[in-house]
């Protein structure tokens, strides 16, 4: 839409137009608590495989995530081995988990990232960013690839990879995505829920704030324009995940 060229109209036919919108808007707020409605009635998957993490004291089993709360959100993020920064994209979105989780934590739901790289690796990023959430490494075991957010050369080339629940000959090593995960009183844990790609709009609330403007998002591909937070003096994005 051309910003420079804009409809411009009386009060009278702005309202006329804004009820009606109004009247789309409440429509989708519906349609979006019915999906999370369904959502959240989606059956689970029971965790039985003894996955284990490195965090700042050692190392940790999945029980130990939850941080003594039933409700587990894990932000898959793209930092694989070698690397020296996070992918830009998912620091776009990390940068909004920390004013969350002062909410969160004290509603039943512990939010940790996890990547690939190990443990020492990611840290010099994460105090570059200033975050403060829970943010493990899970080298050394399956985590990643059985959440369906790490790929081997040799899968994806064959075009067996499956990313956001499709087979793909184009996923990289590490693409991102959010799991959600239950534990009981028994300590029993469940997968209950995954999304990827454009599933994790919902976690980023600058995109929410676009979407209220003249110009919405701005941008010709996803995230063309979006630097880590501490690049926005360079003259342009940097065009790849990491280093």
């Amino acid at each position: 839409m051309n910003v420079e060229n804009h409809p411009v109209v009386s009060r009278e036919e702005w309202l006329a137009a804004r009820r009606e919108h109004l009247a789309h808007e409440k429509a989708f707020t519906r349609e979006r608590d019915r999906l999370s409605a369904e959502r959240r009635a989606l059956p689970w998957v029971k965790i039985d495989k003894p996955y284990r993490f490195q965090g700042p004291h050692g190392e940790l089993s999945l029980a130990d995530l939850f941080d003594g709360r039933s409700q587990l959100v894990v932000y898959h993020f793209m930092f694989g081995p070698g690397w020296k920064e996070g992918c830009h994209g998912c620091s776009f979105l990390s940068d909004h988990i920390d004013g969350a989780n002062q909410h969160l934590a004290h509603h039943d739901v512990a939010v940790v990232a996890v990547s690939r790289a190990s443990f020492a690796e990611f840290q010099p990023f994460k105090r570059r960013m200033g975050w403060a959430f829970d943010w493990v490494s899970s080298n050394g075991c399956d985590f990643n690839d059985d959440f369906g957010v790490s790929f081997k050369a040799e899968d994806t080339a064959a075009g067996t990879a499956t990313y956001n629940y499709e087979k793909t000959d184009t996923a990289e090593g590490e693409l991102p995505g959010l799991s959600v995960f239950y534990r009981n009183q028994a300590g029993e844990i469940f997968h209950t829920y995954s999304t990827y790609a454009r599933g994790l709009d919902m976690l980023v609330g600058t995109y929410h704030y676009l979407d209220l403007t003249p110009k919405g998002r701005n941008e010709d591909e996803i995230m063309d324009w979006v630097r880590h937070h501490d690049k926005y003096d360079e003259a342009k994005p940097h065009s790849c995940c990491h280093d």
